[in-house]
């Protein structure tokens, strides 16, 4: 069997702010069961993270981690959860914090991490023939294990979920937090600046990202946040593997926070549309289609195209509903917003995941128009609720939903192509038509039942890259 060690900043069920926790937890899931690997998975050791994980983690060893000239205990624990085993790098000064990013040294924090994980290597009793690392956070383990080599035969893949988020620093930290010649400087510098995402791409034997689409945006300069030239460097060694969803987590015939469970009856979705109208205080509108945004308010999410369309939308007969936190602009605009049509629209500026899946288990429609997304959950999600998604055809977005064509019958939601308010406009319109449309509606609907986003396939995808990396002299 094959070894694996994920490397990542975040992870279900024990941490997670946002995709890139659940795809850290659930891929490793279906490697295991789909493609019979073992992978573990490496994690700092959060004060966030609950009692209960924390009660059940067993504790390994300790270790001096030298970053620069400073030195750091690490103290290394382990669980194993569902038939993964995860290791947890705890220090006091670096996690023991309230939340889990947005301090001043981040860059310092993460770059500890990277070495704390080099050197439990050297304390572990598993051999990890790949090093999978996630993100800017853990992208400089990748540098670490291709410049110290704790593992000589050791692979590194470095998966890129947000390229927009890239571990920018001084350049003077590399003297201050690495024991490294000068010589490599160069692959760990960008545009004068330290970069802990480029170091990962300069490094990195592979290079994955989580859909196709995105892989190709990425390499142009619209979307290559400042980097694309280096993507464009290794674009042979880029590849984009569509990301799933845990379809037992996310499964509307189980989920315990529904007052309804259901397959695809669209019945009991009703039922769940009427208590939920009771429970946030939104009058229900028999037959009047509900439109909902569960999201950060941010830019990215295409808010501003909301904006400028939403008065006009609502003169229709429909309704919407926006659950979320974020930039004070938006949530402003929200509110006020909510205020002006309290029969219509509904803001709830806040997040609360069982309320966020029964408003997936209750509207008709997920509205999703972002500027850029590398893959996007929440559209896979919506799809395994029976809901609609209205996307913008932009990264997983285009991957993963097809927009509904009246002549052939095919689609499973609606898309524009263009970033423009009134390209969204006219698409929501379009909603409206089918919706009211039985023989379409229904049509749609069974594209919609037949949508599978479950992991399987992209751990196959996952495995193929593995095995070519892993010399057959080497694989267990």
């Amino acid at each position: 069997m094959s070894n694996m060690l994920f490397v990542a900043s975040e992870c279900t069920p024990f941490i997670k702010t946002g995709g890139l926790a659940d795809v850290v937890g659930s891929l490793p899931q279906a490697l295991q069961k789909e493609e019979k690997l073992e992978v573990r998975v490496i994690l700092p050791l959060y004060d966030e993270i609950d009692d209960v994980w924390k009660n059940q983690m067993e504790y390994l060893t300790a270790f001096d981690v030298q970053l620069g000239w400073r030195k750091q205990e690490a103290q290394l624990f382990m669980l194993v959860h569902d038939q993964i085993t995860y290791y947890f790098i705890a220090n006091d000064y670096y996690f023991t914090r309230k939340g889990i990013y947005g301090y001043y040294d981040d860059g310092e924090r993460f770059v500890f991490f990277s070495h704390a994980v080099m050197e439990s290597l050297r304390h572990l009793d598993y051999r990890p023939q790949v090093l999978h690392a996630h993100d800017w956070q853990a992208g400089i383990t990748v540098a670490l294990a291709n410049i110290m080599k704790p593992i000589e035969e050791m692979k590194t893949i470095f998966t890129i979920h947000n390229l927009k988020y890239q571990g920018v620093m001084p350049l003077h930290i590399f003297d201050d937090f690495f024991n490294l010649g000068k010589e490599h400087i160069a692959g760990m510098e960008w545009d004068g600046m330290f970069n802990c995402l480029k170091s990962a791409l300069f490094h990195a034997d592979k290079i994955t990202t989580v859909s196709p689409t995105y892989a190709e945006e990425i390499k142009n300069p619209y979307y290559g946040e400042g980097i694309h030239g280096m993507l464009q460097e290794r674009s042979d060694d880029l590849l984009g593997v569509l990301n799933g969803i845990d379809t037992k987590e996310y499964n509307p015939s189980s989920d315990p926070n529904l007052f309804v469970n259901y397959r695809t009856a669209r019945l009991k979705k009703r039922q769940n549309r009427i208590k939920l109208h009771e429970e946030i205080n939104l009058p229900y509108k028999e037959g009047t289609p509900l439109y909902i945004i569960i999201t950060r308010l941010v830019e990215q999410k295409g808010l501003y195209l909301v904006q400028h369309i939403l008065d006009e939308f609502l003169e229709e007969d429909v309704q919407f509903i926006i659950l979320g936190t974020g930039d004070p602009e938006f949530e402003n605009y929200f509110a006020d917003l909510a205020s002006r049509y309290p029969d219509k629209a509904q803001a709830i500026l806040s997040f609360d995941e069982g309320l966020a899946r029964r408003l997936y288990a209750s509207a008709d429609f997920f509205l999703m128009p972002s500027k850029f997304e590398p893959c996007g959950l929440s559209q896979l999600i919506a799809l395994q609720y029976k809901t609609v998604p209205v996307v913008r055809e932009t990264g997983g977005l285009k991957d993963t939903v097809i927009s509904y064509n009246e002549l052939t019958g095919e689609g499973n939601g609606f898309s524009f192509a263009n970033y423009n308010a009134h390209d969204l406009l006219n698409v929501l319109r379009y909603t409206i038509k089918i919706y009211a449309n039985t023989t379409e509606w229904q049509s749609l609907l069974k594209n919609v039942n037949k949508s599978q986003f479950s992991w399987k396939n992209s751990a196959q995808q996952y495995a193929e890259i593995y095995t070519k990396l892993i010399p057959e002299s080497i694989i267990g």
